[in-house]
């Protein structure tokens, strides 16, 4: 796979890098020569310029690349560039980093981002992981914000305990995928039991996170 990564800070230098080692072709664009510098040079193609700048983005390749990352530490650069990427080159898929999440809303495909990554939220989300029982998370928003992977963990005091799958007054429009249980995972089906304990991973479209929580965690 084709990559470009705009923006060689922590996070675009890490991501461009595990990229190579996985196998991938990654292109990092970058407009700072110091920033470029702590780049390890192998397998990893570095453009110097400005990726807000449609001409550095043709040197990078985009015409030709699967995935777009917009990973600077400015929110109004990574739409930009995920505008340009989307509209003018015609990326299959481009991912955006939301460095302050009061601007998270601005990233979806009217900025031509498929899918929007906030670092604040994913760490608030990791904190509650690990003091909340018995409630709902957000993980990470997918499909252009349409839907969200969601984590649920069930305690004693909850709705699915004791239950299968197939038991459960579930929406249509919510899909749980797997849950993690004692290290390991386990998919979700018809006839998988709950315990208290697990952590189910769900997809849950815009809004619908009430109706998740009533048929996993709420009593009546």
């Amino acid at each position: 796979m084709k990559v470009v990564v705009a923006g060689a800070g922590n996070i675009g230098r890490y991501l461009a890098v595990d990229l190579v080692q996985r196998g991938h072709e990654v292109t990092i664009v970058e407009k700072s020569p110091e920033a470029l510098q702590s780049v390890p040079t192998e397998g990893l193609r570095t453009v110097i310029g400005d990726a807000c700048a449609p001409d550095v983005l043709e040197g990078a390749g985009l015409r030709a690349v699967d995935v777009v990352v917009a990973a600077t530490g400015d929110d109004e650069d990574n739409l930009v560039i995920s505008l340009l990427a989307k509209q003018e080159f015609a990326v299959p898929r481009v991912l955006a980093r939301v460095n302050h999440p009061t601007n998270e809303w601005l990233f979806d495909d009217a900025w031509g981002v498929d899918l929007a990554v906030s670092p604040p939220h994913l760490l608030t989300a990791l904190v509650e992981e690990e003091v909340i029982a018995g409630d709902v998370i957000s993980l990470l928003r997918l499909d252009r914000g349409g839907a969200h992977l969601m984590e649920v963990r069930l305690d004693d005091e909850s709705l699915a305990v004791g239950s299968r799958v197939q038991d459960l007054a579930l929406p249509d429009d919510i899909v749980l995928l797997c849950l993690l249980r004692a290290g390991r995972v386990v998919p979700c089906r018809a006839t998988t039991p709950l315990d208290e304990g697990d952590e189910i991973l769900a997809l849950v479209p815009e809004g619908r996170e009430d109706a998740l929580r009533a048929a996993l965690i709420r009593r009546t």
